[in-house]
């Protein structure tokens, strides 16, 4: 098999934990005869200090030609702490989401059993937890026009706004996952409050038909966030929208015990981009220290989603596990024997070549 994949290593950490994900990637090709061809490209902070455009178009047109997208991290704190910044690295992120028509976020929340002691939670409410969240990620309030201040600075607006479109798309993609899993779908709303809320409800039973096999419950967002924390082993697929997505994806992140686990994908119709859920965390940045399991599980989620390789998929995860079972990460997992950033990345590479042998 024969890829293209743009790199867009970002900012931070990012360019770190990208070239670890290459590696693993390199392995995989390695051991099953693939050929990749990255195409590296800049975004963000980087893109603004050498053009002064966080998605350039020399970028966008990387990203268009390429199989699929590698994400690293974007943000950078000369942005963070002016607020008078007419241009931010955040604004290449929206930009590219909705050139690319990045309409669905995916993000996995797993338990490793090896690292539940890790976790703020109790490891006996944690202990199997596994479920996916798909989050509309290019409509709602992030997205919504009007908005802006009063002349006088005194009133802020925002706009909430859904079609059926938006909402459609994005829960077909969410049946289909729960039919392959262990078909439960719970769709985390405010429908006792918002009329948008209201409209994904509706379109949620209507689909519900058209998947049989699959439970459907539904449940308001304050509720969510607490059931997760009390009970997250109890979900299998929660759908639900942008800001409320963003808000219980980052709430599930500290099940795992550590940011720097987490991948994602962003999909849409031609393009799939995937990244570590952390951001570009700059204290660590050239450090060789940050966790690049985030940016290798995102990589096993790629050659899944976008190139139908599963078995490949699984052999980057449970070289991932093995090395997790062993004791072997960077200080945010095991702070007594870390390893460097590089020697994760190598540890998980050799382990799944070494798969061949078992």
């Amino acid at each position: 098999m024969q890829k293209k994949i743009a790199v867009l290593a970002g900012d931070g950490i990012g360019p770190e934990v990208c070239r670890e994900a290459i590696r693993v990637l390199d392995a995989v090709a390695q051991r099953f005869g693939h050929q990749w061809e990255y195409d590296h490209a800049i975004v963000g902070a980087a893109a603004i200090d050498a053009t002064g455009d966080p998605y350039p178009a020399a970028t966008q047109a990387a990203c268009k030609g390429a199989d699929a997208i590698l994400f690293g991290a974007i943000g950078d704190p000369k942005y963070d702490n002016d607020p008078s910044a007419k241009v931010r690295p955040e604004q290449g992120l929206l930009k590219m989401r909705k050139d690319l028509n990045l309409f669905a976020n995916i993000r996995p929340v797993t338990a490793y059993e090896p690292l539940l002691e890790m976790s703020p939670l109790k490891s006996h409410i944690i202990s199997g937890t596994d479920f996916v969240v798909f989050r509309e990620l290019t409509g709602g309030i992030y997205f919504g026009q009007p908005r802006g201040r009063s002349e006088d600075g005194s009133t802020a607006f925002d706009s909430c706004i859904y079609h059926v479109e938006e909402i459609d798309r994005v829960s077909r993609l969410a049946f289909q996952a729960a039919e392959n899993r262990k078909a439960k779908l719970t769709l985390v709303d405010k429908a006792n409050v918002l009329a948008t809320s209201r409209l994904w409800r509706d379109r949620v039973k209507k689909m519900a038909a058209e998947f049989p096999k699959v439970e459907v419950d539904y449940m308001f967002v304050d509720n969510a966030a607490m059931k997760i924390i009390q009970q997250p082993a109890s979900f299998d697929v929660i759908l639900t929208e942008n800001m409320f997505g963003d808000i219980l994806t980052d709430e599930a992140s500290v099940i795992s015990g550590s940011l720097g686990l987490l991948p994602s994908a962003s999909v849409g119709g031609e393009h799939m981009l995937f990244e570590p859920i952390h951001g570009s965390y700059p204290q660590a940045a050239g450090q060789n220290r940050a966790n690049p399991m985030g940016a290798i599980l995102s990589a096993a989620m790629m050659i899944d989603y976008a190139f139908g390789c599963k078995e490949e998929s699984d052999c980057i995860k449970l070289a991932l596990e093995d090395c997790l079972l062993a004791g072997e990460g960077t200080e945010d997992l095991f702070p007594k024997s870390a390893k460097t950033t590089e020697e994760v990345g190598s540890v998980i590479a050799n382990r799944l070549l070494k798969l061949s042998e078992v």
